[in-house]
């Protein structure tokens, strides 16, 4: 069974950075999609940044294109979201999460959760002065 562990969440002021890092063990990486969501408090679910299988594909949702980036290493079975120029309503538990690479679901476009099979238990990051 494919786990995932995340990592890297925190307080941060606005304008600041975090890396989240999240650690994927049980399977080989090679046939998964790698995405990352987030979920503030009263509100639905959001599918942040994936990458796909190949790292050769990435996608972001509107919120965050320009100030996010995605990155994966198969070898070391790892991903990391880079996220720079927080703001306050970036404040969200924040998921990594697997799915097989095929269609879609291998990042054709910003990533949904029904698509992911394997998700970690999330860490919180806090964006505020």
């Amino acid at each position: 069974q494919l786990t995932v562990v995340e990592s890297g969440g925190g307080l941060v002021q606005p304008g600041g950075s975090l890396t989240l890092s999240c650690v994927a063990s049980g399977f080989s990486l090679d046939f998964y999609a790698m995405g990352w969501f987030r979920q503030a408090p009263g509100k639905e679910r959001e599918g942040v940044s994936c990458i796909s299988a190949t790292g050769n594909t990435t996608n972001y949702s509107e919120s965050v294109k320009g100030r996010f980036t995605i990155a994966r290493d198969n070898a070391k079975s790892t991903s990391t979201l880079q996220m720079n120029s927080l703001k306050p309503e970036d404040t969200a538990v924040y998921y990594c999460a697997a799915a097989l690479a095929f269609g879609y679901a291998d990042c054709l476009g910003p990533p949904r959760a029904p698509d992911y099979e394997s998700w970690g238990r999330g860490t919180q990051v806090t964006v505020s002065s």
